[in-house]
């Protein structure tokens, strides 16, 4: 169970900052990334949010869809082919908590990340993406499946910030990619951090090498490719500080950035 309820800031920073894209503000700052050492992001009030969460929570009947099986077997089915491929080298595999609830972020390079990152890592992980993905039906039908959770970018997008709890509430693992997008700005956004921060959840930081020269910019490649799982970074609940998630982001960044 989350050690902070949603009442508290850090729940309502959260659904701001989950989406990869990050908002421009007429002052040309960036809403959800780290500008000049501060949280720059609109907290809206939290009663109204509060009932819009409720109401999302309370009418989705499978919030948490049950995708284990389906997973296990698509892994199976790929992981074998996509490790031989690329000839992926796993490294520190082990630090990975097996059960209970974890924030998994890595480095964003190519569109391939995810099926890299899912076939080197024999933990069920829940991989929040893009809401573009879901246009087509029969991605939509995959990945879904898959147990993906969609996030609306650019914007506040409360249900996926509830899916997102609800994950970790169950004991999941959830994969946020803190640079939100394989191009653009590639700030560090900072939902990784604001999850963690409201459920406790160890960050876990992920390096991906090679990814880049695989499938990037209408480039593809068959480099050799090497996961590397860094340790956990232990997180406790704070909700009084308001640059927790910056700190946490920065921490997580060089932690992520010094895995070789």
């Amino acid at each position: 169970m989350p050690c902070c309820t949603k009442r508290h800031a850090q729940y309502w920073r959260f659904t701001h900052d989950i989406g990869g894209k990050s908002e421009k503000r007429e002052t040309g700052e960036t809403r959800g990334s780290i500008v000049s050492g501060r949280v720059n992001m609109y907290t809206p009030e939290p009663r109204l949010m509060e009932t819009l969460i409720d109401h999302q929570t309370n009418n989705d009947e499978d919030l948490i869809p049950s995708s284990l099986q389906t997973y296990a077997q698509v892994r199976r089915a790929f992981s074998g082919l996509v490790r031989a491929i690329y000839r992926i080298e796993v490294v520190g595999a082990g630090r990975l908590p097996a059960t209970g609830p974890v924030v998994v972020a890595p480095n964003h390079e190519s569109v391939l990340d995810p099926i890299i990152l899912g076939a080197a890592i024999s933990r069920e992980l829940r991989f929040v993406a893009k809401a573009e993905l879901w246009r087509s039906r029969l991605l939509a039908w995959m990945i879904e499946g898959l147990g993906a959770i969609p996030i609306e970018r650019g914007r506040s997008d409360y249900h996926a910030a509830a899916l997102v709890l609800k994950a970790l509430e169950a004991g999941q693992a959830v994969v946020i990619f803190p640079q939100g997008a394989v191009r653009g700005d590639r700030v560090w956004k900072q939902g990784a951090a604001h999850a963690a921060l409201v459920t406790g959840a160890p960050l876990v930081p992920v390096r991906l090498v090679g990814t880049a020269g695989a499938l990037s910019r209408g480039r593809i490649g068959f480099p050799r490719l090497r996961v590397i799982v860094g340790k956990p970074l232990d997180v406790a609940c704070d909700t009084k500080d308001p640059d927790a998630a910056v700190k946490l982001t920065e921490r997580l960044r060089v932690a992520v950035e010094s895995l070789a």
